[in-house]
Parts: structure tokens; C-alpha cells; sequence
């Protein structure tokens, strides 16, 4: 089994307002199903980007906005599952019921943990 992180750029729910509910109701469905599935591992939406800090190696924190980032993690969900394919069917589902694209990467195994 291999850990995959799925996530969605913020912004990138580009839908009616009045459709929220919805979405959220599909979106709680197929974590739902992945939790049956016993592949469910974690899941989150990020608030927005302006309240975020960039920690720098030296301790100095620097509170956003940031205005040379163009792009934000918006949300994500991270599945275990046995392979890349299984990791892209729930991308898949999770792409429709969020209605966006949904970026697929998988974690790093370290073998001295």
C-alpha cells in the first residue's frame, strides 16, 4: 500500500454559490466511500490564503499576503491504497463531486520510520 495526497488549487471551484451545499454533500459522499473502503487517511479544506505564514530556517516568520504566489492548495485529501491507478480512480471521484481538477502525488516512504 502507498499513501497519495489529492488536492485542488484554491480558486479552482469555480461554481455558483448557491451550489455549495451540493458540492459539499457529494464531496462528503465519496469520503464516505473511501472511508468503506477502508483507504480513507485524512482530509481538509485550507482557509484562505491570506492568513498563511512562511516560516523561514532561521526562525523569521513572514505573515501572507504573498503576491508573487499565484497559486494556493485549496484542499486535499490523502488515500492508502495498492497502487497509482487505484489513487486516480478517487481522484477521479473526488474531481466530480468537488467539480475541479484534482492534482495526484505520492508521499515519500521513508524507510527509517
Amino acid at each position: 500500500m502507498a499513501q497519495y495526497l489529492i488536492s485542488f488549487d484554491d480558486g479552482a471551484m469555480t461554481f455558483p454559490e448557491e451550489e455549495l451545499p451540493a458540492v459539499a454533500r457529494a464531496g462528503h459522499a465519496v469520503i464516505q466511500e473511501a472511508t468503506d473502503a477502508g483507504v480513507f487517511v485524512f482530509s481538509g479544506g485550507l482557509k484562505n490564503p491570506e492568513k498563511f505564514s512562511v516560516v523561514d530556517t532561521d526562525g523569521t516568520v513572514t505573515d501572507g499576503p504573498f503576491s508573487d504566489v499565484k497559486e494556493y492548495l485549496g484542499g486535499f485529501t490523502v488515500v492508502d491504497v495498492p497502487s497509482r491507478e487505484e489513487a486516480l480512480k478517487w481522484a477521479a471521484k473526488i474531481a466530480v463531486a468537488c467539480r475541479c481538477a484534482q492534482e495526484v502525488r505520492e508521499f515519500v516512504i521513508d524507510p527509517n520510520v
